[in-house]
Parts: structure tokens; sequence; C-alpha cells
């Protein structure tokens, strides 16, 4: 079997249950009703919150990454 081909507990692991689609398609509807009930400032205050919090995701996931510095291997070079 190559690397590429996936056994079957491999896939159905890998993909979400109907049950679990189905669980969060409510809870999105729920939440899109809830909204619907809310004030226009109210609607604006979680907008503005959305804003800030995606804002934060780009300055996070844009920096670079730093590795870990490599071990000194030559015990004798300690300062």
């Amino acid at each position: 079997m190559s690397a590429f081909e996936a056994d079957d507990w491999a896939r159905s692991e890998a993909m979400p249950s109907e049950e679990e689609i189905g669980r969060v398609r409510r809870l999105l509807n729920r939440v899109k009703a809830d909204l619907d009930d809310l004030s226009e400032e109210e609607r604006a205050q979680i907008e503005e919150a959305v804003a800030v919090v995606r804002r934060g995701r780009v300055v996070m996931l844009g920096m670079p990454r730093v590795g870990q510095p490599l071990p000194d291997v030559r015990p004798w070079r300690l300062p």
C-alpha cells in the first residue's frame, strides 16, 4: 500500500460524521436566529469584536516562525 492510500478507518475518522455536521448546522441556525433578535447597537458591537479578532488572527498567521536554537554538541566550549 502506498503512503497516499488510506485505510477505510482513516478516511472515516478524518471526515466528520453526519451527526456532527447536523449539530453544527443546527447551532449555526440558532446563532443566526438569535442575531436577528439583537438591536442595531448590539449587532454593531458584535461586528466590531469580530473585526478585532480577525485582525489579530491575520497578524498571528503572518508572523514568521523562529526555529529553536540547536544544542551545542561541543561541551568543552561552555562559557
